[in-house]
């Protein structure tokens, strides 16, 4: 789908592709509001500018539609199946990696409140727990900067998706 595809989608249908990308609601609306685009480059600067504008609310809302790394994504739709894709690093984990994860998830979710969330495209398995062991340690502000980031990188990524499928 190109930009002139998702400017033609009705609402409905677009806010449910766009929301694949990020389950924020404003930025959905922010992107609704933004069409009609004149390319993809554009549909992604955009979401990268909503981003980085959403209250904590907001972000919170993203997270929560995401999984905790090294769990089992269930579902069938194209969000399921993005974060099947992303975290391919974690397909083949070992027991002792696998519990070290759901140690670390928990650690994180108990320190900040909300799943951790990594880029983890192209990561293992191990880069990724060890990512969560560092992280854990990090000071509330400077998470919430690391998470910001981290979720602009997976929503631009699944826009650029969005917009090549």
């Amino acid at each position: 789908m190109d930009a002139d595809k998702l400017n033609g989608l009705a609402e409905d249908e677009a806010a449910a592709r766009l929301r694949e990308c990020c389950a924020a609601s404003a930025w959905v609306a922010g992107m609704l509001a933004g069409r009609p685009y004149a390319s993809g480059a554009e549909v992604r600067a955009h979401g990268a500018r909503l981003l980085d504008h959403l209250d904590w609310d907001g972000i919170q809302e993203a997270l929560d539609a995401h999984p905790r790394i090294g769990e089992r994504v269930t579902g069938t739709g194209q969000e399921a199946a993005w974060s099947r894709r992303e975290q391919a690093g974690t397909a083949d984990s070992t027991d002792e990696v696998k519990a070290a994860l759901v140690a670390a998830n928990r650690a994180y979710e108990e320190r900040f409140g909300h799943v951790f969330l990594i880029f983890a495209s192209g990561k293992s398995d191990v880069e990724m727990l060890a990512a969560a062991q560092a992280r854990v340690e990090h000071a509330d502000a400077h998470e919430r900067t690391v998470v910001r980031g981290e979720l602009g990188r997976i929503v631009d990524l699944r826009l650029q998706r969005m917009l090549e499928s």
